[in-house]
């Protein structure tokens, strides 16, 4: 699971499809309607905010209006309610790595989108959060290799 803290725009289309599948799990999850995935490190972050659920909600409507943005047909009935939005803290470090792992996923599928990314020196984080200094998240797992 992979819930990108990079803004949506930077994905190819594979990567906002799974994005999409990948953020319904995390909300089903929050939710209590599935066992698995429970104790997921891409959650924690999410499971520190007021209503989790909710936030996670307030996730897939950014995802949502990028998919519309590129004439794409997802299930908006889908999300869950969303009233109050805390806005998310993710450090630099955390974005820095993201755009790095992205970069090394589009060298292989996209690589006309790789070049757009590699000149973006500061990459805009999700709607839903804001930039903090910091290294890499603590949640974070690092990929080998």
């Amino acid at each position: 699971m992979r819930l990108w803290s990079l803004h949506p725009q930077y994905l190819d289309a594979k990567g906002l499809v799974a994005l999409w599948r990948e953020a319904l799990l995390a909300q089903a999850v929050l939710n209590g309607q599935t066992r698995g995935y429970r104790q997921h490190p891409q959650l924690w972050r999410f499971e520190r905010c007021t209503v989790p659920a909710m936030q996670v909600a307030g996730y897939l409507q950014a995802v949502y209006a990028e998919a519309q943005r590129r004439g794409y047909r997802f299930d908006a009935q889908k999300i869950g309610a969303v009233a109050r939005l805390e806005p998310m803290p993710v450090t630099r470090g955390q974005l820095e790595y993201e755009r790095r792992h992205l970069m090394a996923k589009l060298a292989i599928r996209q690589p006309a989108l790789l070049e757009a990314l590699q000149d973006e020196d500061r990459p805009a984080p999700h709607p839903l959060f804001h930039l903090v200094e910091g290294p890499v998240e603590a949640w974070e797992v690092p990929s080998r290799g």
